[in-house]
């Protein structure tokens, strides 16, 4: 492991994988200060992998797949007052970490900095990372304020993750940043996108087939709304999916199926934070 001095202690990276060690082994040696890896109940002897090659990392395994959840597990498991998130298909840049510290403490509200996502080879510009760059919805001290991000690109703080729950075991994944953002917001933090804080994302060519994806990003979104916004939202949530595209109605069924639990765990946004998000709308 490639440990370096100048990275700051208070950081922990915290590491979601699930049946992708050729992509682990890759990325973790590009880690640095303490890593902690939570197993999604892999089936490919990730876990004892891990505890075999890499012996100083920490490794949570997990005896069944918890989405985006799983993050949660990491954190919990962190001794620091900040939180990377990595896949792992994915690392940070040298000198990140410690920028996201000096924002951090520079602004004890900021709960997330969203940083700048390079993908693949080339360092391709995520082109959500061009819309957070882009937000409407004014400024921080650590830059433009965002109501998401991409996770493998974020360093959090820990109190306030653990404060509003984390991410939702509700969604599981993908798609799960904007409710925390929102849950984030709605107590007062704020989340920033800072340019200056890098993440390489190598995807993996070992994912879910596209149409699931596309279905559980479909579903996600209707959830989300159902879990945050006003009735009339919700109403144009469900019926935008309504079209004859494959993806949009099997999310559809699949946002019906899970409804009546984020029914159970509703909370809509305080009206500024809903007033910040019908913006983006």
């Amino acid at each position: 492991m490639n440990a370096s001095s100048s990275v700051s202690t208070s950081v922990s990276t915290v590491v979601m994988t699930r049946d992708r060690w050729d992509d682990l082994a890759r990325s973790l040696p590009r880690h640095t200060g303490p890593v902690i890896v939570v197993d999604n109940g892999s089936g490919d002897q990730t876990v004892e992998r891990v505890r075999a090659e890499f012996p100083e990392i920490t490794v949570i395994a997990l005896p069944r797949n918890h989405g985006a959840a799983a993050r949660n597990v990491g954190v919990e498991a962190a001794t620091t007052p900040y939180i990377a998130f990595a896949d792992d298909d994915s690392w940070w840049a040298p000198g990140a970490l410690d920028r996201a510290v000096a924002l951090f403490e520079a602004d004890p509200r900021l709960a997330v900095v969203a940083g700048r996502v390079l993908v693949g080879p080339g360092g391709r510009l995520d082109p959500t990372c061009a819309a957070m760059a882009a937000s409407p919805l004014g400024s921080t001290s650590a830059g433009p304020t965002v109501l998401g991000f991409i996770a493998c690109g974020a360093i959090v703080r820990r109190d306030a993750f653990l404060a509003v729950g984390g991410f939702d075991p509700v969604l599981g994944w993908p798609g799960e940043e904007e409710l925390l953002a929102l849950r984030l917001a709605a107590a007062g933090f704020h989340c920033a996108y800072a340019d200056d804080v890098v993440a390489h994302h190598h995807p993996s060519t070992t994912r879910p087939p596209t149409l699931v994806r596309r279905s559980l990003e479909e579903r996600n979104g209707i959830l989300t709304a159902v879990l945050t916004r006003p009735w009339p939202v919700v109403a144009r949530a469900a019926l935008a999916r309504v079209r004859p595209d494959r993806g949009a109605l099997l999310g559809l069924g699949r946002a019906l199926l899970r409804g009546p639990l984020a029914l159970r765990h509703r909370a809509p946004l305080p009206p500024a934070t809903e007033a910040d998000r019908a913006l983006l709308d």
